[in-house]
């Protein structure tokens, strides 16, 4: 079924989001394939996550573990309540609000997330690492007037207020201070009238994070935060009510909203939080918390297949990647490891998770999975008609979910194309329907007249046993117009030679087309990432062009 000609009533006395979302005519085709993806004109997200689920009995149900503490669905719901009369009589939120948030993974963050859509404001939540400049471009941008943050993380927050004079209001939590959100909690009732948004509201404005320069924010419904409930845990995951979710996403990536927060309360599961979950203190945590579903980046499934214990990983029955490409190697390390066969998930900021992958019984390594139900996807051409299998194309896709640019017509425009969006990501499909990763879009190189995919080399140098990561781009060169470069982190930085540069290459040759070859290798402590975990290959590029 396709969207609707018009947005329903919005409960919104403050119409910023309905003033700077695309005009419909610029969105993606929306349909609603499946039944349970239809929802009542009436949706408050929070509320069909928490205080439904305290309705329905699951009050006294644990729902959130960190460290030594364990909040139930109960608990969670008079915190959230508390603080949404903070927001309102202490604050003056009015519904359509934005409220910028800012904490590491922990208790409270969940707690401030809710209370915002409670109140009828729109969440914008931050990642930790982001700095002053960062920040004031965000509050600039979605004209944010009110911060609730971790008082650990004040200093950055308040050089940002300095700088953007729009931020009225912090109050700050994890702290004793008399001004603080815990002491003002503490003098508030423990129920609160909540606002009746509409299923159409924006309830969320999720920032990317960045990997192809300054980041850009994503306008989602209450009835988006619903649909990826609905759609990827319930038809690939297959969640149940004693899974113990865990991972290393940040809360304010949308990865790690939804599989930190809102899948494992759609199901009556708890989640355990950590402020650090690096791959080093991933498995301690995994194995302390006894946690069954574990959520992750490629490279943090690599590094702990590589140095840890399998044993921390007995509980473990599901494990989901994403944010970049999932190697076969790292698949099938993974799968040795401790006998759990990943789920490589694609999904986008723009489309607020994943709508392709596929259960852990049916991938195929190498593979990233099909279209879960309730999405389409397709390979398109240049001329935008879709390819056969078989063929490399650019990805596109559409279901419940889509790509809604905040005041960014350019952007829309370049993301949205015939009704479908396309993620940037080039692919080629089977005559299954499997969908095989070549490269993004961008990452492309073109090099004396051939195609060559970069991840297909990193593919090959990443299965050297001295290369403990690598990243390959195109750069510029005088004769050949662009050449193949490899950025290698070795395993041993003695190695870093000529040596094992012709080492490499003679290896990639031996592997795959010769002319794929990388005919530049550089060596790199670390690469350049995003706190998401996504290399920034635009800042590989960089010194080539400077």
């Amino acid at each position: 079924m396709s969207e609707p000609p018009r947005l329903s009533p919005s409960a919104h006395l403050d119409d910023f989001a309905r003033r700077n979302l695309p005009p419909q005519s610029a969105w993606p085709e929306m349909f609603f394939a499946l039944p349970e993806l239809y929802y009542p004109t009436r949706l408050n997200a929070a509320v069909e996550l928490l205080d439904a689920a305290v309705a329905r009995g699951w009050g006294g149900r644990a729902c959130i573990r960190f460290g030594a503490h364990v909040w139930s669905y109960a608990d969670l719901l008079t915190q959230a309540n508390r603080i949404a009369r903070v927001l309102v009589e202490d604050c003056g939120l009015k519904p359509g609000n934005r409220v910028l948030l800012r904490s590491a993974n922990n208790p409270m963050m969940v707690a401030c997330w809710f209370a915002v859509l409670k109140a009828g404001g729109i969440a914008v939540a931050t990642m930790p690492l982001l700095r002053a400049k960062e920040l004031t471009y965000i509050l600039q941008k979605a004209e944010i007037a009110l911060a609730l943050c971790d008082v650990r993380l004040a200093d950055e927050m308040e050089k940002a207020k300095a700088a953007a004079p729009i931020c009225r209001d912090i109050v700050y939590f994890n702290g004793d201070a008399a001004d603080g959100l815990e002491k003002r909690m503490a003098a508030k009732p423990a129920l609160f009238d909540n606002c009746p948004t509409a299923a159409d509201d924006v309830a969320l404005i999720a920032f990317t994070s960045g990997t192809t320069g300054p980041a850009k924010g994503t306008m989602h419904f209450h009835r988006d935060v619903m649909a990826i409930c609905d759609a990827f845990p319930r038809y690939v995951l297959n969640p149940t009510p004693d899974d113990i979710f865990t991972g290393s996403p940040p809360l304010a990536f949308t990865f790690g909203l939804g599989g930190l927060v809102t899948f494992p309360m759609r199901y009556g599961a708890s989640t355990l939080l950590a402020e650090r979950a690096s791959p080093d203190a991933l498995p301690q945590i995994v194995s302390d918390g006894k946690a069954t579903i574990l959520f992750t980046a490629p490279t943090a499934y690599r590094a702990i297949a590589d140095n840890a214990d399998a044993k921390a990983f007995a509980t473990l029955r599901r494990g989901v990647s994403a944010g970049e490409h999932l190697p076969k190697t790292t698949f099938e390390s993974w799968e040795r490891f401790c006998g759990v066969r990943l789920i490589d998930g694609l999904g986008a900021t723009e489309m607020l998770h994943i709508f392709v992958a596929a259960a852990p019984e049916d991938m195929i390594a190498g593979a990233t999975g099909r279209a879960i139900p309730g999405y389409a996807a397709c390979i398109l051409g240049d001329d935008g008609t879709p390819l056969p299998p078989g063929e490399v194309g650019r990805l596109a896709v559409r279901g419940p979910t889509g790509c809604r640019y905040l005041a960014d017509p350019e952007r829309q425009a370049k993301y949205v194309q015939n009704g479908w969006n396309l993620t940037g990501d080039a692919y080629k499909m089977d005559e299954h329907g499997y969908f095989w990763y070549q490269a993004r879009t961008d990452d492309m190189i073109v090099t004396a007249g051939y195609n060559v995919s970069g991840p297909e080399v990193e593919s090959v140098l990443i299965e050297h046993p001295k290369v403990r990561e690598c990243a390959v781009v195109g750069v510029a060169d005088a004769e050949r117009g662009t050449i193949v470069k490899a950025f290698v982190v070795l395993r041993d930085a003695n190695h870093a030679d000529a040596a094992t540069v012709k080492e490499l290459q003679d290896h990639v040759k031996a592997t795959i087309a010769p002319y794929k070859y990388p005919r530049a290798i550089e060596f790199l402590e670390t690469l350049p990432r995003t706190e998401t975990g996504k290399v920034q290959r635009f800042r590989l590029r960089e010194p080539a062009k400077a």
